[in-house]
């Protein structure tokens, strides 16, 4: 330890200004941060089960733990799955609620015709959790006028008819 304790010359209070250290820090003792046994072994448990079902988050875990014959409650899988750094992959609520201080952008697309294929793009990104680590999922998309084939080949082209008959 960079403090000696036993120097005559120096006391502690002294050496904790030099190195810039409250003596707070030189006194604290740290608290036992280890799990326990049986936390431990919830922590597998959840960990098996995150495994199989990666939209379980504290509510459905708990739930899950009790028909297991687990007396657990809810603050106590919260914390530990917090610990293990997992949570359900369902968003919770009020995800497409706005929050007050964003900008809300107009709607450019309003009054614009689409005459032709190509003209309009859209794009989104998502995050997905994955069994080990995560993924990014990019999605490009041509937008297409309602109604018609413009811009989707495929749906240019008029529908066959189908050769089955309904039955009657």
């Amino acid at each position: 330890m960079l403090i000696e304790s036993d120097r005559r010359d120096l006391s502690i209070r002294r050496q904790c200004e030099l190195l810039d250290v409250a003596r707070s820090s030189y006194y604290h003792e740290a608290q036992n941060t280890e799990e326990t046994e049986e936390n431990l072994a919830y922590m597998r448990r959840i960990d098996e089960q995150y495994m199989k079902t990666p939209f379980f988050g504290s509510r459905q875990m708990t739930a899950w733990l009790n028909r297991q014959g687990y007396a657990v409650n809810r603050k106590r899988i919260q914390r530990l799955m917090r610990l293990m750094g997992i949570q359900g992959s369902v968003p919770g609520p009020q995800t497409s609620k706005p929050h007050p201080h964003h900008p809300t952008y107009p709607y450019l697309l309003c009054g614009m015709r689409l005459e032709y294929a190509n003209l309009v793009w859209s794009t989104d990104i998502t995050y997905v959790p994955m069994p080990i680590g995560f993924m990014y999922l990019v999605a490009v998309v041509a937008v297409q006028r309602p109604g018609t084939g413009v811009g989707n080949g495929a749906a240019a082209r008029p529908a066959r008819r189908s050769a089955i008959t309904p039955a009657r």
